[in-house]
């Protein structure tokens, strides 16, 4: 049934293909160019110096030719091409791309544009000759840019005038402010670097009216050969008429603090203390607030990296506003400084700290589809929010879940579906400080959260039922915009599992991973760094780390040995044995360590076509109490987020090939697996992709009695299992649904070819799979 399925997609998809390519070629590219005109087919960059970026010379470039997909196929205008030209308007026009036509005006804007660029670069007497060529017949233009730079000009000499003793004193002394010294490239951008961080040095020592305009640069090379004399200048010149008081260190003197519910806030002073129902004061800060929403003083003291008395610092005022948006509490912050107007003479300043809290309570409704694996379903969720449970910024959340998947396997070559159906209850409060030990203000630059959790989860699947009661309990901190770590202290789960299908247990029977699958306990202690600089809804070229470390049962084993419990012999769950093992409420618990990393790169081409990379590596070590690893911390592959020319849970271990009326259940120790996707866009909501998919799993214990399933550095290698294929997605904003085919290339598991297919055997339905998932596979 399956396979006929596969031949079935397969047939529409070549057809689909034969029909795409004739409409490719069919239609003229120049339909709708005039007759006078010429079509902009290629546009070309090439210089004669390796050390400038030719693809940054191509973005100054004002006129580029239509976007291709694939690397050759000007899909949207081929689109554009086949509407009607008496519809102004038509839905192919709206969907396609116009034709670039060749414009002279723009072509000399663009040679004045890569001008200004290599000026900025130090290139003063670079040539830029635009060449085209009409292709009459065809109505075509190429453009070719053809840039000689010359010699970079550097830096011979620095003149410094600096108009306050002060100023002077405080910059020589700062030698990393120095990022252009004489024999530097003369660069822009070096240039606009050392005025920023000069406005940084006076803004972070108490210099609050310093700015941009107080550093500026002037550069003579007319009297030396490739070389430029510097003035650098840094505040106003001494005969200057302006006040000189913008060069003083203030500081800070008073706070005023308003959270307005409901309404954008406004400083304090300009509505009146008629807005508010509550003022408290401490030390020289003032909180304004109303019975809506309140909260408590000690929450701001906790957040304030600004103190009265305080030299003013930039760095101190983005700390405190940082701090403010990580608690997640507000949807308007607002900082900002001024001088007391009953002290004119004084260098003090007062700051104003305006917030708009979000709604206190909340109950939200979410119907979502599901992707697990690859596998469809429909879950619902029902989730209450309390963001400020004690007044402190606590929030409090309850999530009540069910959720129903289809799923497949094969019994006898023939497809039988069947629902799994889970339900389950999540509590989550968390804190916006560290609860434990006191460790000083070790980490308060970085706003840590303490969470608690507790929750309940029943599962059913077609070979067994499965109940998880977890309690966790960590911390999660930013060290930076793009960096997130997560420690939990102890992820406790309790879990059972029953009503076991006969014909699974007659398959595992004989298998040293049976023990996976009874009843056990998991006390662990884990911690996650996450590194990511992608950005919703910014088209910029990205990086993606997760490195994951986990350790559980050591404490429960070293308290069982010291306190000298005896070990128990009983019959395991499924009935296959007797075990010895220590017990902690009157259930085994697992003892392993496990770590993995996970990287990504998405290279961003263009508006309309990406590339985007993935590695993960993973191992998990059972020993002691437990020898082997729990069934849900195994690794797997294959699926709509794996290997993608297999089913999900179907390849590997190694070169094992599971039983063919078996449910797809493969998993193991050891995970590697790469994962490259080309991604473009074709019209409107839909995208189009291509991508190659490597890797496999392995066991670590050799008491794994699977065939061909461990783990060998003189074989791993050549069981690495290859796949290719196609897909679409489509993109509704808010989810991608998303269908993938895949083709084996190479099968670990076959024992012809070394594996190879191609070349070797004749291609069949089972070589292909079709996976429907929710989200992009990485």
């Amino acid at each position: 049934m399956n396979g006929k399925r596969n031949l079935v997609v397969l047939r529409f998809l070549k057809t689909v293909l034969v029909v795409f390519f004739a409409f490719l070629y069919s239609c003229s590219p120049v339909k709708f160019v005039p007759e006078d005109k010429y079509l902009l087919n290629d546009v070309d960059v090439q210089i004669d110096n390796p050390d400038i970026n030719k693809e940054e010379v191509k973005s100054y470039v004002r006129q580029k030719e239509n976007y291709r997909i694939l690397g050759f196929a000007k899909f949207h205008l081929w689109l554009y091409n086949l509407s009607s030209k008496e519809k102004e308007n038509g839905w192919l026009k709206r969907i396609g791309e116009a034709p670039q036509i060749y414009d002279q005006g723009l072509t000399f804007q663009s040679v004045g544009q890569i001008e200004q660029y290599l000026d900025n670069e130090g290139y003063f007497k670079a040539v830029i000759e635009p060449e085209v060529k009409f292709k009459e017949q065809k109505q075509k233009a190429n453009v070719l840019y053809r840039i000689k730079t010359g010699e970079q000009y550097t830096i011979r000499k620095i003149n410094y005038h600096i108009a306050d003793s002060v100023l002077r004193t405080m910059f020589f002394n700062d030698s990393t402010r120095f990022f252009i010294n004489p024999g530097k490239p003369f660069e822009y951008d070096l240039l606009e670097k050392q005025r920023k961080n000069i406005v940084e040095l006076y803004r972070n020592n108490g210099f609050y009216y310093f700015s941009n305009d107080d550093v500026y640069y002037l550069a003579d090379s007319s009297r030396l050969e490739n070389e430029v004399e510097l003035d650098l200048y840094i505040g106003l010149p001494e005969d200057s008429t302006s006040t000189s008081k913008k060069y003083e260190p203030y500081y800070l003197n008073k706070f005023y603090i308003s959270v307005i519910a409901g309404t954008t806030p406004v400083l304090a002073q300009q509505f009146g203390l008629t807005k508010f129902s509550d003022t408290l004061r401490w030390d020289n800060f003032t909180l304004y607030r109303n019975n809506e929403i309140k909260y408590r003083p000690e929450l701001f003291k906790e957040l304030m990296h600004m103190g009265s008395g305080d030299l003013y610092q930039l760095s101190d005022a983005e700390k405190t506003f940082e701090a403010f948006n990580r608690l997640r509490q507000f949807r308007f912050i607002d900082i900002q400084f001024g001088e007391p107007s009953e002290e004119n003479d004084s260098n003090l300043l007062n700051s104003y700290i305006r917030l708009a809290p979000m709604s206190k309570q909340a109950v939200s409704f979410e119907l979502e589809g599901t992707n697990s694996s690859g596998n469809l379903g429909v879950a619902g969720n029902v989730i209450y929010t309390h963001r400020n449970l004690f007044k402190g910024a606590e929030v409090f959340q309850v999530n009540f879940k069910g959720a129903v998947e289809r799923q497949q396997r094969l019994v006898n070559n023939v497809a039988e579906y069947f629902n799994t159906r889970e339900f389950g209850v999540e509590t989550k409060l968390t804190f916006p400080k560290l609860i434990g030990p006191d460790i000083g203000n070790l980490f308060a630059e970085f706003l840590p959260k303490t969470a608690i959790k507790l929750g309940y989860n029943f599962q059913r699947r077609p070979e067994y039922t499965r109940t998880i009661s977890n309690i966790k309990f960590g911390y999660n901190w930013m060290t930076s915009p793009y960096v997130r770590h997560n420690w939990n202290l102890m992820d406790f789960n309790m879990v059972n599992l029953y009503q076991f299908d006969p014909e699974f247990i007659n398959i595992i029977r004989d298998l040293y991973i049976k023990s996976s699958f009874t009843d056990h306990l998991i006390f662990a202690m884990n911690y996650s760094l996450i590194y990511n600089t992608q950005e919703l809804n910014s088209y910029k070229t990205y990086k993606y780390m997760r490195f994951n470390i986990e350790s559980a049962g050591n404490t429960m084993y070293l308290l069982s040995s010291i306190l000298n419990r005896s070990k128990v012999q009983v019959v395991d769950s499924l009935g296959l044995g007797q075990t010895e093992f220590y017990r902690f409420l009157n259930t085994r618990f697992a003892q392993y360590l496990k770590t993995d990393l996970e990287f990504r790169y998405g290279y961003i081409i263009d508006d309309y076509n990406a590339v985007v990379g993935r590695a993960f590596v993973g191992v998990g070590f059972p020993y002691g109490n437990f020898d082997v690893l729990p069934f849900e911390k195994k690794y797997f592959t294959g699926g709509a987020n794996g290997i993608r020319a297999w089913q999900v849970r179907s390849l590997g271990p190694g070169t094992y090939e599971a039983p063919e009326n078996a449910y797809p259940n493969q998993s193991s120790d050891i995970k590697l697996e790469a994962n490259i996707e080309y991604r473009f866009h074709l019209i409107s909501f839909l995208d189009g992709a291509l991508f190659l998919d490597a890797g496999n799993i392995w066991a670590i214990n050799e008491k794994d009695n699977r065939p061909g399933a461990q783990f060998k550095f003189g074989q791993f290698y050549k069981q690495i299992a290859l796949g290719t294929g196609t897909g679409f997605r489509l993109d509704f904003n808010y989810f991608i649904f998303r269908l993938d085919l895949g083709v084996k290339l190479r099968d670990p598991a076959q024992e012809e070819g070394n594996g190879w297919v191609v070349g070797y055997r004749k291609y069949t339905s089972d070589d292909f799979n079709i996976s429907f998932a929710i989200g992009y596979p990485f």
